[in-house]
């Protein structure tokens, strides 16, 4: 009797442990091949919805319908975006030829100098193309969508304008934009103009000396006056100017880790983990490391996650972890516990469901009340390329779990 008594007060003290144990080794369960078979099955009924390629899949709308936009919205590089990835995974052509359809939908936004967000617009499914397929007539849209990006840069403010006007303050720029650079950055290898290159820094190093707290955490919108006069900090998509937008933490963390890997300076690597620091130790992060939508959000644990955010967040971790030798492993791993909390049940989507959208459960404003606990095309784009960043990575001796 006393045996089985100390038998079973065992498995009680050591049961949890073991299972907190199992939960940082997840690798086991996350199987890429499975992920990107689903992934194409989706995406398959997605195009037989979507034959007219003026009209962007984005998300849900409120009633359940499907939401789309046109090319000149932000997210409209995202949908060709995912299907290079699914060329990039299945060696399919039928993905190389959807593709490129897609991603020439959106050439025209190659002369739009009414935005920041060219880097999504045209990077994400021409860089990805021109990348895997070295298609000449990729390039000049590439090189001329970066010309048109850098018309946003302004040398009496030092950093590139987002929005044209945001509050009453007419050079807002948001931590988003540290997405973008990565095409000016290609535009300048290729292109040889320097200029493109000292843009990218002078805009990485005033964002970093001015939107970033104490503890790492990033505001979401710096309003700016000319020589680079901080008029405002202030938030347009989280839950206050003081807190930290999850979306946005994570857009500045892969921002830097790009910086590091263009420039090779140290101090980008530094702070780019420095913000996966904040993001991975802050208390109310959950268990399965998919954030509320908002760190701060008031209502937490009874607010929104915000799959997008951990999609972001877990391709940035997937990069910056090789930079860091030996001490990367704790990013990689947290990384791949994210993955595999996307791809379970919880957040993955059932096939013909979601809008035939891969992830549930992400938030794109709550604020202004818009795209709240939706699928989310920038979500599927970011977790499809974790995915691929991951089977790269994960059998190598370095990162074994």
């Amino acid at each position: 009797m006393y045996k089985q008594f100390s038998l079973l007060f065992l498995l009680l003290l050591v049961g949890p442990l073991l299972a907190q144990s199992q939960s940082v080794r997840p690798a086991a369960s996350l199987d890429v091949t499975k992920e990107f078979a689903l992934a194409a099955q989706q995406y398959e009924l997605m195009l037989q919805t979507h034959s007219d390629t003026k009209q962007f899949p984005q998300s849900s709308n409120p009633d359940g319908s499907m939401g789309n936009r046109d090319a000149s919205w932000w997210c409209s590089g995202f949908f060709g975006g995912s299907l290079w990835y699914l060329f990039e995974q299945t060696k399919d052509p039928k993905w190389k030829a959807a593709a490129d359809r897609w991603s020439m939908a959106v050439a025209g936004q190659q002369h739009n100098t009414e935005t920041h967000d060219l880097g999504f617009m045209l990077y994400c499914p021409l860089g990805n193309g021109y990348r895997l397929t070295k298609n000449p007539a990729y390039r000049p849209i590439l090189l001329t969508g970066a010309k048109s990006l850098a018309t946003r840069f302004h040398p009496e403010y030092g950093v590139i304008k987002s929005w044209n006007e945001f509050k009453g303050y007419n050079y807002p720029v948001i931590i988003d934009n540290m997405m973008n650079l990565e095409l000016l950055f290609w535009a300048a290898k290729v292109s040889g103009d320097r200029k493109l290159y000292n843009l990218c820094v002078s805009h990485a190093n005033n964002t970093l000396k001015n939107h970033f707290r104490p503890n790492h955490s990033s505001y979401h919108v710096v309003c700016y006056a000319p020589r680079g006069k901080v008029l405002a900090r202030i938030t347009a998509q989280g839950a206050a100017d003081a807190s930290a937008w999850a979306r946005g933490q994570a857009w500045g963390m892969y921002g830097y880790t790009v910086m590091y890997r263009e420039t090779k300076n140290p101090k980008y690597l530094q702070h780019a983990r420095r913000i996966a620091d904040f993001y991975l130790k802050h208390p109310n992060l959950p268990v399965d490391k998919i954030p509320y939508w908002d760190f701060n959000a008031p209502g937490i644990p009874k607010e929104e996650r915000d799959a997008s955010a951990g999609a972001v967040a877990a391709s940035g971790l997937l990069e910056l972890c090789t930079y860091l030798g030996k001490d990367g492993k704790p990013y990689y791993q947290a990384a791949v516990a994210m993955l595999t909390s996307l791809s379970s049940p919880a957040y993955r989507a059932k096939l013909g469901e979601n809008n035939n959208f891969l992830l549930k459960h992400s938030v794109g404003n709550k604020p202004g009340k818009s795209e709240v606990d939706v699928p989310l095309v920038y979500a599927d784009y970011y977790y499809l390329e974790a995915l691929l960043r991951y089977d790269k990575l994960r059998k190598q001796p370095a990162y074994q779990l």
